[in-house]
């Protein structure tokens, strides 16, 4: 355990560095912040100095190592727009982020589950074929156009929801969230449904193909023998079996779903991490942008380390060294 959680760590090290390299680099393609950060009638001089100030008048490679050495030391530059460390910038929207990525991946592990179990447990009947049809339909629409769609419905016409913004926060395990007030949870409903279908399509075609292969098992047949009712061979047998390559690929996800935060976040005014990036952007704001792919890298990482852990201790077939125990 011990070589193994060492040699992921150094994985993890060198994927942070190569990030850091490619991120920097990109990152000098958006263009020159001086002139966005300059008044129009600033002549030369002012802009000189503007950018001194920021150390972009320093050639790239000293940049960058003075960008690596800060780094190491947890500071990833100051933020061009609000005047402060871009790391305590992203930190104030990562719960926003997390909380919505989180609700989605509940959501849909809530609806793709037991849709999957149905459409495996019946392929052929018009429900299952129903269920595996309409799950295409969550690969295939893009989530922008889902979002617009359910604030037209429940937004516009029905007035059920609000259509964007986060709503109140209440202070929860030192995390500023929305879930502790009903106007919070109503504002977070649309754009966590809408981050959830795509997943739960996943889930939906995940848990299908499981429960096909755990039903055909020899162990299910035997327990049909003893008598025992079909819901307790769902929950001891099926569930437990099925559930390891759903959980696994579904950690993995995770780091996905924050990624597509970034389009639902921005459709609905959600004040989380992807709505900063693309003001970052917008803006030039260089910190802000590498601190948040650092950020999201990094959680990535940690995602695949703790999905790696996760997996051996659900399958103890999963030998980390290789050899036998």
């Amino acid at each position: 355990m011990l070589a193994f959680l060492i040699r992921r760590i150094g994985q993890g090290i060198l994927v942070l560095f190569t990030m850091a390299v490619l991120v920097f680099l990109a990152i000098f393609a958006l263009g020159n912040p001086v002139d966005v950060l300059a008044s129009p009638d600033a002549d030369q001089a002012e802009r000189a100095a503007l950018a001194a100030r920021f150390g972009l008048d320093q050639p790239l490679p000293v940049q960058f190592t003075s960008f690596i050495s800060n780094a190491l030391k947890g500071d990833l530059g100051s933020s061009f727009t609000y005047g402060k460390p871009a790391l305590a910038v992203i930190v104030e929207r990562l719960p926003a982020t997390l909380e919505l990525a989180v609700v989605a991946l509940i959501l849909s592990v809530c609806i793709g589950v037991p849709l999957g179990v149905i459409a495996g447990m019946k392929p052929k009947s018009v429900a299952g074929r129903a269920i595996m049809s309409t799950s295409i339909l969550g690969f295939s629409l893009p989530n922008f156009w889902i979002g617009l769609m359910l604030i037209l419905f429940f937004s516009v016409y029905l007035g059920w929801l609000p259509s964007g913004g986060r709503g109140p926060t209440e202070s929860i395990l030192g995390l500023q969230l929305s879930l502790g007030s009903w106007e919070g949870i109503r504002h977070l409903i649309l754009p966590a449904m809408t981050l959830a279908l795509y997943k739960s399509s996943l889930v939906v075609r995940l848990c299908e193909a499981g429960t096909r292969e755990v039903m055909t098992q020899e162990y299910i047949r035997f327990a049909r023998a003893k008598g025992i009712s079909q819901f307790r061979i769902i929950r001891l047998h099926l569930l437990k079996n099925m559930m390891i390559p759903v959980i696994t690929i579904l950690g993995m996800e995770f780091g996905a779903m924050i990624a597509f935060t970034v389009v639902i976040e921005t459709v609905f005014s959600y004040p989380g991490m992807g709505k900063l990036l693309i003001e970052s952007i917008n803006r030039l704001d260089r910190p802000v942008v590498v601190a948040y792919l650092m950020v999201t890298t990094v959680i990535f990482v940690v995602i695949n380390l703790v999905v790696d852990l996760l997996y051996v201790a659900l399958d103890p077939r999963v030998r980390l060294g290789g050899g036998n125990s």
